[in-house]
């Protein structure tokens, strides 16, 4: 019997206090699912009709929504009641892992030292500065664990100093739309300025005077950073000046300051153009001027060293970016000159630069590399590392005048360092490896190894995989497959404290580097995208069916799981070949590709036209059809689903999933689980508190184990 809506929480009360003397399987055979409504909706386009029976959940502010995703809650917690104890279980180890008055690697900045710290039983960071050496007195700059006390949601970023260190600027967000509100904070008395800036992206920027602060602004309705502000201190918002509008919806906007803290930077970018202002930072109340004009496909940024300007760019083909120069004085595109070349097998992803040497940060074969140069000649060499599963990038380098180049490293298997380099003695210092408390944690323990699998075009397709030693490759081994594979962005095998919950229960964990990202180079991010996006689900699919293949699991025992973009990718695979999987995982999962990319009022998405097409141009549509899961969701069987999503996500948009669950219930044909949790106080990130996200994680960790049998 399927109950109404209205019903179903009143029947599921009953339910919890009826007496029965049944097991587990039973139990939930007798729980019905909340059966959304359904009003038909026809959505046409290019002569194309589609009917959305569940396109009402489109409105937050309606208590029929509310009710559904309530009701939803309630099942989800009923089902899974008997597992409460277990996430619980897995929420203290994975806590007891993590230091609780944990600090950062203190870093100088401007004549101070700044460090994070958390004390025990705190959620949030602490922010302190010390005067010149690291002896001196502790100056509490904020305590977020105070500033949180009232909201269920928390966050603080944004903090800039200003130049004569007197003042700070900050942002907060407590409702998790990322819509942060600046303020400004006197260092010295601690006062807080009625100075008050809503709706921004909460980064921030003083001009050398220390009195003008420069901020984006965000479209109130599409969330689009599209404004860029100047505030002087003391006055109302209302009184701050428009500086730029960035008109082109495809484009968002950014404000900051150059390392060399001689130029403001305005920056306009969309996913293949990018264009840069500058002014003197001296001169606030000056006209930005523009530092090239756009060019569509040209992506560059910019950093200024003693007189000149070194632009990382994919200008004339260069696909793997190139480095240029150009003086202060004609920064156009044509007097750009080549500095480091554009290579073919290896992708130039950022320069860090310091007074007499530059470091350049590479990904060849798609292992990170480090390359350390003086600007004289004098010495250049890459920084040694062995292994195919690691992950080593610049960490914070705010000082100019330093030989001292800090960078992070990790391998799959053991926890991160941090690490100071003298570029100049060639000499190196830990300052501070991660601890993985509990005493339990030995890094000879776990392998891993990066292995390779054949597309069905014939492209490699690279895995990075990590386990416990005593793993036996038999196909008996549940194993856990993740990937995100959209915008570039590269998922590096990072090692994970908290997933020792998996490995130690003998659960494998294997990322997958599917195109769509940048791991193989920048040709490997746009062979996964717009009319080639089909590659990063079959590029996930291939790679599933080698580790079946070559018996590092097998279909009951495999497992999948991405969040957002990668949450479109466990959609689309399960509509593939939903046999290859006993379980999934889709966090905040953007699933209704076609009706998102064509509403121009929802947050981001006109600046996404160049990452997924323009539907509103029929080829683009046609493409988007053919995947978008909302859209291509079958009666057939489906594997165990585990689906989270938050009311307050800017990102992606609460009724994509819970549409998407809806749709599921009324046609998948098998009885495994399908569950969806609404965070009703987060969005796209989740919790906000240090620990309270671990009791996400924890739900998710317990529902693949519940699912293999393991409870403890």
């Amino acid at each position: 019997m399927k109950l109404s809506l209205y019903t179903y929480l009143g029947c599921l009360i009953c339910l919890i206090f009826a007496a029965a003397c049944k097991n587990k399987n039973e139990d939930r055979m007798s729980i019905t699912p909340p059966i959304a409504k359904k009003y038909p909706k026809k959505l046409e386009k290019h002569g194309d009709l589609r009917i959305d029976d569940y396109y009402w959940m489109n409105d937050r502010e309606n208590q029929e929504v509310l009710d559904y995703l309530n009701a939803e809650n309630a099942y989800y917690a009923e089902m899974s009641k008997h597992t409460k104890d277990f996430q619980e279980e897995l929420f203290q180890e994975m806590k007891s892992r993590i230091k609780e008055d944990d600090n950062s690697v203190p870093y100088k900045y401007n004549g101070y030292w700044y460090i994070t710290r958390y004390q025990k039983g705190g959620e949030y960071p602490m922010y302190f500065r010390k005067k010149e050496v690291m002896d001196a007195p502790d100056e509490l700059l904020f305590n977020c664990n105070e500033m949180a006390k009232e909201h269920e949601f928390f966050n603080l970023r944004g903090v800039t100093v200003s130049p004569d260190n007197t003042l700070a600027s900050f942002a907060t967000d407590t409702v998790s739309r990322r819509q942060y509100t600046i303020q400004i904070k006197d260092l010295q008395s601690g006062q807080i300025f009625d100075d008050k800036i809503e709706n921004t992206t909460g980064s921030s920027v003083w001009a050398n005077d220390g009195k003008t602060l420069f901020y984006t602004k965000k479209d109130p309705i599409t969330l689009r950073a599209d404004k860029i502000y100047r505030h002087t201190l003391g006055t109302s918002e209302a009184e701050d000046v428009l500086v730029f509008h960035e008109k082109d919806s495809t484009y968002n906007t950014f404000v900051y300051k150059t390392k060399s803290r001689k130029y403001l930077v305005i920056g306009s970018v969309s996913t293949l153009t990018s264009e840069y202002q500058i002014l003197d930072a001296n001169d606030p109340v000056g006209e930005f001027t523009i530092f090239s004009p756009r060019e569509r496909g040209v992506e560059y940024g910019i950093s200024h060293y003693n007189g000149n300007f070194f632009i990382l760019t994919n200008k004339d083909g260069a696909t793997n970016f190139k480095l240029m120069k150009t003086t202060d004085a004609k920064t156009s595109s044509e007097h750009w000159q080549e500095f480091i070349l554009h290579r073919e097998e290896v992708l130039l992803e950022d320069v860090e630069i310091f007074k007499d040497y530059y470091v350049l940060s590479e990904r060849e074969n798609g292992l990170n590399k480090l390359k350390v140069n003086r600007w004289d000649n004098a010495a250049s060499y890459y920084l040694p590392f062995d292994s195919e599963t690691y992950v080593a990038g610049a960490s914070i380098n705010v000082e100019f005048d330093s030989k001292m180049f800090r960078y992070y490293y990790n391998e799959m298997g053991a926890p991160y360092a941090i690490i100071d380099f003298d570029m100049e003695t060639q000499s190196k210092t830990i300052l501070k490896e991660q601890e993985v408390l509990g005493g339990k944690f030995d890094k000879s323990n776990y392998r891993t190894k990066r292995v390779w699998a054949t597309a069905r075009d014939g492209v490699q397709i690279p895995i990075s995989m990590v386990y416990q030693k005593d793993v036996k490759f038999d196909g008996s081994s549940p194993l856990l497959q993740y990937a995100y594979g959209s915008y570039g962005s590269t998922i590096d095998p990072y090692f994970s404290s908290i997933r020792l919950s998996l490995l130690d229960r003998g659960v494998v964990f294997a990322i997958a580097h599917v195109r769509g990202g940048e791991y193989l180079g920048r040709g490997w991010y746009d062979n996964g995208k717009l009319l080639h996006k089909k590659n990063t689900f079959t590029d996930f699919v291939d790679c599933s069916k080698f580790l079946i293949a070559e018996n590092y699991t097998s279909p009951g025992h495999l497992y999948a799981s991405g969040g957002s973009a990668g949450g479109l990718l466990m959609a689309a695979v399960i509509n593939m070949a939903p046999e290859l999987y006993h379980g999934v995982i889709a966090a905040v999962p953007f699933v209704d590709v076609v009706t998102t990319m064509l509403d121009d009022s929802i947050p981001l998405t006109t600046g996404e036209y160049d990452e997924w097409g323009n539907p509103n141009e029929k080829e683009y549509y046609d493409y988007m059809k053919s995947y978008s899961p909302y859209d291509n969701v079958e009666a057939k069987k489906y594997p165990n689903l585990y689906v989270s999503t938050g009311l307050h996500d800017s990102q992606v948009q609460y009724w994509e999933p819970a549409k998407w669950v809806a749709k599921l219930r009324e046609l998948k044909t098998d009885d495994n689980l399908l569950f969806l949790d609404t965070n009703m106080d987060a969005g796209h990130g989740g919790a906000s508190g240090r620990f309270s996200s671990l009791k996400e994680t924890a739900k998710e960790y317990a529902f693949i184990l519940d699912l293999e049998g393991k409870t403890e």
